[in-house]
Order: structure tokens, then C-alpha cells, then sequence
């Protein structure tokens, strides 16, 4: 029952990176030829104001870098999450780290330059048909005009790129390589590694000696390395309010907030909206404490199914068929593509030695949307993770096909959109499959749990991440202690008073990955809330709700995110969107009780 290693899984159950490069040697080539042909940027430097011509032929010149750029940076990325104790893949991963930050010293006069172009003749450029294509790109430019450096300033953080984001990889390694968890005794007396990916595993087994002693095993580990994490996350924080205020933004919050064009107030509404509207949550924290039988309810018995007569076991293939069939309202288009995908190897389905634990999605300009799983038979939120990552994998491949490069990203604030959007369906189509109340109650139970994982968690992360960040920006000193009071404090806020709140969760803010990336995680609460009122706009059948929605995917990042959801119907500057989402968790509550309870 050992983790198998690479090359003990079939061909077949691995994503196929040769669509990317047939092999190593075709990224050496292209790497080479990114080497030698970057410095030409020089040519345009002084030159950028002189014409809407020289503009776009920087431009398109800076383009077919960034084509080639990204595709190296995506080839050696995916091998790198396939093992990240290789040390090529590690190589290589530094080689284009060290590489771009040569190409970010080398470019650091562009954005200057167009930022330093008079109004008026800005104004004439952006009317001359050279500059057609790059209409977008341009204003986004143009309106990070307060907060963009003189050249040598830019140089210099560009210099310092690699090191004030190396933080994330000394997470990963630590986490995904050199921690050990041991392993455990499951329910039928074998001996199972406990890892970063099975701990889920256990966490939604029945025996509750065994998710106790899962989690007081895991977090051990944690426990032993609690001041190398805890250094490294507030150094991570120091890093995101550098470059905050290195750019003159108001705070690290604000910095992170303005290229998507979010106001503050969208941020913190959220989490009143949630804080205020926590007695139901309480609620079914009770109504978990009775079903299952217990005294007092720990963080360890919050994800097990409350209804104990039906296992999960759903093989990967019967995932994609149940996915594909419950995303069949989207189009045939969107269905056929995603099977094909799904099959064709867009997905690294199962765990391996070294491999990044959790799961993502991730793609470059013409190439597949990739999926990174782990995926277990037993673990039936690993459906959702499928339909979870499907979602993205699809929003980019209608981005790419419907948006010029420069235009098709789109910002993690939509893509929690699409993802979450995905989820919904799911569990529409597996209700409509069942008139069982056990199995009903077990979809229902799942629903619930993922709207409290979405919102109701994600919410409390992300007022976690908006204390420390504002702790730093006070002169106060980020430690361990400060780190593990604050999170106790919001845990005993999120949680009812008879949950049990062991001490070694207050360790939960040194494991999540996400703080590494600070203010990304309020986008999965706000794209769950979207999403609820999209997903309901489709299944209603409301005409145009589902071009609206195709419209959206398609739309990448040609506009800024508010205003794509506004065009497909969802205006989140109002509280209209998360006490809807909120609405849904207390009726869905309501009907578990009366299946449970009666």
C-alpha cells in the first residue's frame, strides 16, 4: 500500500506534455532562442512615444516572447508538480525563474515609457489601427499609471523577483518533500501512508479513533516544523507589503485589489455578510454532533458523510462520465470537448511519489488545459474536484479560442466562477438521479459541506490573511505565537461553542498553500456566490442564460472582472450574490434536518 512511483502508473492515467514539447531537447531549443533573442528589446528603448507604429512593433515583438515564455514556463512547471524532488525538473524550473528575471531587467523601460506618453497624444495612438489589437492591454496599462516607478525602480524589482517570491517554494518543498507523516492502521488493519493527499482519505472514515488519530499524526509533523513554516509565511507577508508600498499603493490589501479593478468595500462586505450570518452554520454543526453520535464535535469529524450506509467508491472514468453528463445543459460543444480532453490526457489522475498534493488546472496560449489530480475512489469530494477543475480547464480553452493572447487570461476572480459554476451542476444532475433519501441526503450533506468549505472557510482565510498582512503594515511583529493567536481567534469566531477546537488546528494557517498568494482565497467565497446565481439562471432554463454564461467564458480577461459578471447577469457589488449563496446553505440545511432527523 506504498505510494507508487512514476513509472509504476500507466501511460494512460498521466497527462501527455508533448503537446507542449515533444521532448527535452525542443525546450532547450526554444529556451536557447528566448536567450539570444530578448536582448533585442533595446531597440525600442527611447522610442516607445515616437510612434503608434514603433508602440505595436514592441509590443508584437514583446508577444512572440511571451508566447514562447510562457509555454517553457507551463512545460516545466507541470513536470515539476509531477515530482518535486527531480532534480532536472528543479533545474529547470530555476533555469526559466532566473531566465525571466533577466527578461524583466531587460524590459523594465516599457510600461515607464507608455505610462509616460502625453494624454493627448496617448489618445491619437489608441485611434491608430496599429494599435488595434492592443486596445485592451493598453488602458490596463495606462491605468496602473499611479502606481508604476521610474526605469531604475522597475529594474530593480524586477532583480529581486525570483528572490521575494521564493517563500511559496520553500513551502512546497518542505511540505511536499521533506515532511514525513508516517503511516496509519485504517479500518481493515492494513498499514496506509498517511501523506498531504491521504489525509483527506482518512478524515471521511467512519471510525472516529481513526480520524482522531489521523489528524493528531498529521499535525505532529506540522508541529515539529512549526517555527520553519511560521518564519516562512511572514516573510511572505513582508514580501507582499514591500511591493505594496515599494509602488505607493495604500496597503498590500489594496495593491492586491486594484488590477482587478475590486473595490475594498466588495472585500469586506464579504466577510460581514458572512460573520453576520453564521447561526446556521452553528446549526448544522449541531445537527453533525447528533448524527453522528457524539459528545463534542472536532475539526477531525467535519467532513465525514453523516450518512454512514453509503460508501464512495467512483472510479476516475465513471467521474468523467458523471461530470460530462451533469455539464450537458452548457452545449454539445462544451460536453464533447471536455470528454475528449478528460480522456485524451489532459489529466494526471492519481497520486505518485513526489507529486504536488491538492489538484489545479493550468494552460498556455494553444496548448491543452491541463489537470493535476490526486485522485482517490474513495474520497467523493475528489468528483467535485474533478468537476472543480474541469471548469477552469474549459474557461480557458473557450478563452483562447474566442481572445487574441494578449486578451484571453483571465483573473483568478473569474475563474472561481467557472469552477465553482461546474460544482453546481454536479450536484443538480446527481439529485435528479435519485429518489433515495439516503442518497439524497449524502448529495445534499455534500452540497452543504462545500458551501461551508467555499464561503463560510474561505471567507474566515481571508479575513486571516487581511489581519496579518495589516499586523506587518503596523510595524507589529509577525511570530508564531501571533500567528496561532489570531487564527485560535478566528476558529473560536467561525466555530459553535460546543465544537471542540483542539489546540494543534491554531497550526491550520501554517499548511494552507493558498497564504502564499496572498488575498486569492476571498475569490473562491465571491466566485461560489456567482456561481449559485449563473448556475440557478441555466437550470431555470432562463432564455439566454446559457449563452450568457459561454459569453463569459469566452470572454477571458478582455474586460475587468465586475463587469464580466455584470454582463452575464451577477452584479457583485451588492450583498445580492453572497446572501443568496447564504439562503441556499440555510434551505439546503432545512431539508437534511427533515431527512436526517425525522
Amino acid at each position: 500500500m506504498q505510494v507508487p512511483t512514476r513509472a509504476e502508473i500507466s501511460e494512460s492515467d498521466k497527462w501527455d506534455l508533448s503537446h507542449l514539447f515533444v521532448d527535452v531537447g525542443k525546450w532547450q531549443e526554444d529556451f536557447a532562442w528566448v536567450q539570444r533573442t530578448y536582448p533585442r528589446i533595446k531597440e525600442w528603448k527611447g522610442k516607445l512615444g515616437q510612434s503608434a507604429k514603433k508602440l505595436a512593433e514592441c509590443l508584437e515583438f514583446e508577444k512572440t516572447l511571451d508566447l514562447k515564455i510562457e509555454r517553457l514556463y507551463h512545460f516545466a512547471s507541470l513536470q515539476l508538480a509531477e515530482d518535486s524532488a527531480n532534480t532536472d525538473y528543479l533545474a529547470r524550473v530555476g533555469q526559466i525563474q532566473n531566465l525571466l528575471t533577466q527578461i524583466g531587467e531587460a524590459f523594465a523601460f516599457v510600461v515607464p515609457e507608455i505610462q509616460a506618453i502625453d494624454d493627448k497624444t496617448f489618445a491619437k495612438f489608441m485611434a491608430d489601427p496599429a494599435l488595434a489589437e492592443w486596445r485592451i492591454k493598453l488602458h490596463k496599462i495606462r491605468r496602473l499609471k499611479p502606481y508604476v516607478l521610474s526605469e531604475p525602480e522597475e529594474r530593480i524589482l524586477a532583480l529581486g523577483a525570483a528572490a521575494l517570491n521564493g517563500y511559496d517554494d520553500t513551502f512546497s518543498q518542505l511540505t511536499d518533500v521533506d515532511m514525513k507523516f508516517g503511516v496509519l492502521v485504517d479500518e481493515t488493519g492494513r498499514e496506509k501512508p498517511l501523506t498531504q493527499s491521504s489525509f483527506s482519505s482518512f478524515l471521511v472514515k467512519r471510525d472516529p479513533e481513526l480520524r482522531r488519530r489521523a489528524f493528531h499524526q498529521f499535525y505532529a509533523e506540522f508541529q515539529d516544523h512549526q517555527y520553519t513554516l511560521s518564519s516562512s509565511l511572514a516573510y511572505s507577508v513582508k514580501a507582499d507589503v514591500f511591493r505594496a508600498r515599494a509602488r505607493n499603493y495604500p496597503s498590500a490589501l489594496e495593491a492586491a485589489l486594484f488590477p482587478d479593478d475590486v473595490p475594498v468595500s466588495v472585500y469586506e462586505g464579504l466577510i460581514t455578510s458572512v460573520r453576520t450570518n453564521l447561526a446556521p452554520l452553528f446549526r448544522y454543526f449541531e445537527l453533525r454532533r447528533r448524527v453522528l453520535g457524539l459528545k463534542g464535535l472536532h475539526h477531525y469529524d467535519t467532513y465525514v458523510p453523516l450518512v454512514a450506509e453509503i460508501e464512495s467508491h467512483i472510479s476516475f472514468d465513471e467521474a468523467v462520465d458523471k461530470v460530462v453528463a451533469a455539464l450537458r445543459p452548457l452545449g454539445k460543444e462544451y460536453v464533447d470537448v471536455l470528454r475528449d480532453g478528460l480522456r485524451g490526457r489532459w489529466c494526471d489522475r492519481y497520486e505518485t511519489k513526489g507529486k504536488r498534493s491538492g489538484a489545479f488546472s493550468s494552460g498556455s496560449y494553444g496548448a491543452p488545459p491541463y489537470i493535476l489530480m490526486n485522485y482517490k475512489e474513495d474520497v467523493f469530494a475528489d468528483l467535485y474536484t474533478l468537476a472543480h477543475e474541469a471548469g477552469h480547464s474549459m474557461h480557458t480553452w473557450f478563452a483562447q479560442r474566442s481572445q487574441k493572447f494578449q486578451d484571453y487570461d483571465y483573473p483568478i476572480f473569474l475563474a472561481e466562477v467557472a469552477s465553482t459554476f461546474n460544482e453546481e451542476l454536479l450536484t443538480h444532475y446527481l439529485l435528479e438521479q435519485t429518489r433515495d433519501p439516503k442518497m439524497r441526503a449524502y448529495i445534499i450533506n455534500r452540497q452543504i459541506d462545500d458551501i461551508r468549505g467555499t464561503l463560510f472557510r474561505q471567507t474566515m482565510f481571508a479575513e486571516f490573511e487581511k489581519i496579518i498582512h495589516e499586523i506587518e503594515e503596523s510595524g507589529d511583529a509577525l511570530t508564531l505565537d501571533v500567528f496561532k493567536s489570531d487564527y485560535h481567534k478566528l476558529l473560536a469566531t467561525y466555530f459553535a461553542e460546543n465544537f471542540v477546537l483542539d489546540p494543534q488546528l491554531d497550526l491550520e494557517c501554517l499548511r494552507i498553500p493558498h497564504f502564499y498568494g496572498a488575498f486569492y482565497v476571498y475569490k473562491y467565497a465571491t466566485g461560489i456566490s456567482a456561481a449559485v446565481a449563473l448556475s440557478e439562471k441555466v437550470l431555470r432554463g432562463e432564455a439566454g442564460a446559457v449563452e450568457a454564461y459561454l459569453g463569459f467564458l469566452k470572454s477571458g480577461g478582455s474586460n475587468f472582472p465586475l463587469e464580466t459578471l455584470k454582463d452575464a447577469g451577477v452584479d457583485m457589488t451588492t450583498p445580492a450574490p453572497i446572501e443568496s449563496t447564504l439562503r441556499l446553505f440555510e434551505r439546503r440545511l432545512g431539508e437534511l434536518e427533515k431527512l436526517l432527523l425525522t
